[in-house]
């Protein structure tokens, strides 16, 4: 029996979706408006009104700032390498859950893998500290086999590789739950036509699943690429240390040493700017030429 729709449905709507109408307003849309006080030398006293407006000051001085050469290009080679060897990663463990066929073993196996996601990064990164430690797991490994023990922590040649691996053990079960759900949209009678037409399972994979989840891989790209130069300051902080400061810097960890802990507020929040602007560009460009290419678009 079909339910006809009532005069206070669209109401009854609107009260389900206003508290999350009201967590963009309040925490997303009206902080916009604190960005002013990049073209300010805010004064925690004095307030937005008061406070002396200084123009292009902290972009300039941004610019101009010796390091930052150093932190861009820590953040953008974080980002395109979390993007190179992260985004894969979801889509690749989606593809090989759907092909198991044991319905308790894949719901055993989904689960296990979507338990990091509710660990803090405290807890997941001394785990990765005791494996990597000098004295830990993988060195005690090492050593069996008569090598000498690695500095994983404090080699800055192998930061990159450890805030990458941490950061797929934590979020790709997680990740994965989009690409199964739009697995599950798939039209079961295609398989069943490819089989009759001889197709393998690969050969499926390949000429059904994949094409179909392109819409999927092109929304959430874009999105990733959105946040490029983005990164987890929690992830990082944990990581960093002074021995490993000249690649592991990155625009998030400077914000926090240079905006909270030193209160730079104006001049963090250029910082802030110039991210944001960064990432629209990206969007906005890559979006043009998904829909030129692919046909396929965020909007």
């Amino acid at each position: 029996m079909i339910r006809k729709p009532k005069s206070l449905d669209p109401y009854v709507l609107f009260l389900i979706a206003l508290p999350g109408l009201l967590h963009f307003v309040v925490f997303k849309y009206i902080p916009i408006a604190g960005n002013v006080i990049a073209f300010q030398d805010y004064n925690l006293f004095q307030g937005f009104i008061h406070s002396k407006w200084v123009g292009l000051k902290h972009f300039i001085f941004m610019f101009d700032y010796p390091e930052f050469a150093m932190v861009f290009r820590n953040s953008l080679k974080l980002g395109l390498y979390s993007i190179l060897f992260g985004f894969p990663a979801p889509l690749i463990l989606a593809l090989l859950l759907n092909e198991i066929r044991v319905s308790w073993f894949k719901r055993m196996t989904q689960t296990l893998l979507y338990l990091p996601h509710f660990l803090s990064w405290v807890i997941v990164g001394g785990i990765f500290t005791e494996i990597l430690a000098n004295g830990g797991t993988l060195n005690s490994l090492l050593s069996r086999f008569g090598y000498e023990p690695i500095s994983f922590l404090t080699e800055p040649k192998y930061f990159l590789g450890i805030l990458i691996s941490s950061g797929i053990w934590k979020e790709v079960g997680w990740s994965t739950i989009i690409y199964l759900a739009a697995l599950t949209g798939i039209n079961p009678n295609l398989y069943e036509a490819a089989m009759v037409d001889g197709a393998g399972r690969w050969r499926q994979m390949w000429s059904i699943t994949l094409p179909l989840l392109v819409p999927a891989i092109i929304v959430l790209l874009m999105l990733r690429i959105g946040n490029l130069l983005d990164a987890n300051v929690e992830q990082v902080l944990f990581f960093l240390n002074p021995l490993v400061r000249e690649v592991g810097e990155v625009f998030d960890t400077y914000v926090y040493r240079a905006g909270l802990t030193g209160g730079q507020y104006s001049y963090t929040t250029a910082i802030g700017i110039f991210k944001a602007v960064i990432g629209i560009v990206l969007v906005v460009s890559l979006n043009q030429f998904s829909k030129k290419t692919t046909g396929e678009s965020i909007y």
